[in-house]
């Protein structure tokens, strides 16, 4: 009689599951009666989006977060942003360093994969790194905004508060606290043109998304910018790009916009600076985004859809995955075969991986926001004073981007789109390749290749 075959996961399907599993349980512990404020348990599908929101660090909420959880539930939805924007594998491989076990092989391609990691070594130091920086940044965060905080608040909800939106910033989450009763969902509205407030969060939305890899390359460059590695080159400039682009596009686009109505040019320039980073997944928003303009509007969306960068607490196709199409896209008009950045030179497989990120990016927006706009009742867009088609591509975009902004429909949607939601946050955590290769990945023999024919297009 043979034994039991024993089921191998993939390093994919094992990080998908990593993920799954600490959703479900978050969204256990946010069932429990005295995790919401009037002590009734909240029902499943809510708890369910909301863990999900939290450890895929998107933001989008069925419930005020101020409001409605205890300070339990709170704990719960910081302690799952912090594992979200670390990395389910970071966390495992701290739980190997803290017992002293080694790593073996699979342990360390997995975290290779989570991190966005090239090497198979010197993951020791890279774990380390990661931790020790993430406490210094978020530590640091939390102390500037204590400045404002705690004069405001008090010294206990001062410190309590500055914690939380420092670590939610840094892991581009996007949850706040500064809702109210009868004064729900205004993010930070109150601070929009405060500098010290949301300059900070800029800063530590911008440092957790340029990616762990980037940290450690710069460390061991010493900050010598010649000696960066492409990746690393590349993530610089391009954000860099970004940030000043789409600053000066918001302050042209809103100069009139109701949105920005009651700023002088010194606000606007802060809000401006926000809204170009808060779209790279971060969530925060200080303005009212339903009053933007279409143009406005649709830079956010764009913003939002590009994101952040590879191997870090940011989500989106990730800049890396735009610029090789954008520099694909070059090679072709110019009738070349190779694709150069720089004074290198970057493999064409690279390009069939970013473009079938992008197709499918797009393809799940699209198909997502029809089938939400065909199943959500006319009901739902009357009550929010939005519209349908506008506002749901919005929603679909900042959940599969993990960005949390949201143009005020989340609560008043149905099971069934909140249950679209809640897939789109996973796949774009987890990632779309990650989450492709862990569903339909399977060893062959050997691939066998087919005649060569065309096809015309152009």
């Amino acid at each position: 009689m043979k034994g039991k075959r024993k089921i191998k996961l993939t390093v994919w399907q094992f990080l998908s599951l990593g993920f799954l599993t600490a959703i479900i349980a978050g969204s256990l512990l946010l069932m429990l009666p005295f995790a919401t404020k009037s002590g009734k348990t909240t029902s499943y599908i809510d708890a369910l989006f909301t863990a999900t929101s939290a450890i895929c660090v998107t933001g989008l909420a069925p419930y005020d977060t101020a409001t409605h959880w205890t300070y339990f539930g709170q704990f719960v939805i910081l302690f799952l942003i912090q594992m979200g924007g670390l990395g389910f594998m970071t966390f495992v491989s701290a739980a190997f360093l803290v017992f002293k076990r080694g790593m073996g092989l699979y342990s360390r391609n997995a975290f290779m994969q989570d991190a966005g990691s090239g090497k198979l070594n010197g993951i020791t130091k890279m774990v380390k790194r990661i931790v020790i920086g993430t406490a210094v940044f978020e530590t640091l965060g939390a102390l500037v905004l204590m400045i404002r905080f705690i004069p405001d608040f008090g010294a206990g909800k001062g410190i309590y508060f500055s914690v939380w939106h420092s670590v939610s910033a840094f892991c581009n989450a996007g949850f706040d606290l500064m809702g109210t009763e009868g004064n729900e969902f205004v993010s930070l509205s109150n601070y929009a043109s405060d500098p010290l407030v949301s300059l900070t969060l800029c800063a530590l939305i911008l440092i957790g998304g340029l990616g762990f890899c980037v940290w450690s390359d710069v460390i061991d460059c010493k900050f010598n910018f010649k000696k960066f590695q492409l990746n690393t080159k590349v993530v610089l400039l391009v954000n860099s790009l970004i940030l000043v682009l789409g600053t000066a596009l918001f302050m042209v686009f809103e100069r009139n916009s109701t949105a920005y109505a009651q700023f002088g040019f010194g606000g606007k320039l802060i809000v401006s600076i926000f809204n170009a980073t808060t779209t790279r997944t971060a969530g925060f928003s200080s303005i009212d985004l339903n009053t933007l303009s279409d143009s406005g509007y649709l830079l956010m969306v764009i913003f939002m859809f590009v994101g952040g960068n590879s191997g870090s607490t940011a989500g989106g196709i990730k800049v890396n995955t735009f610029t090789v199409i954008l520099m694909g896209m070059l090679t072709v008009f110019r009738g070349r075969k190779d694709i150069n950045i720089g004074k290198k030179r970057i493999d064409n497989s690279l390009l069939s991986q970013a473009l079938a990120i992008f197709a499918a990016g797009l393809m799940l927006v699209m198909l997502s926001t029809l089938v939400i706009c065909t199943i959500e009742p006319p009901s739902t867009f009357i009550s929010t004073g939005t519209q349908p088609f506008k506002s749901v591509l919005f929603e679909c975009v900042s959940a599969l981007s993990t960005t949390g902004l949201s143009l005020s429909i989340t609560p008043a949607l149905c099971a069934g789109s909140k249950i679209i939601l809640i897939i789109l946050m996973f796949a774009g955590r987890v990632g779309i390749l990650t989450l492709a290769l862990a569903l339909g990945a399977k060893k062959t023999a050997a691939e066998i290749r087919r005649p060569v024919d065309t096809l015309f297009i152009g």
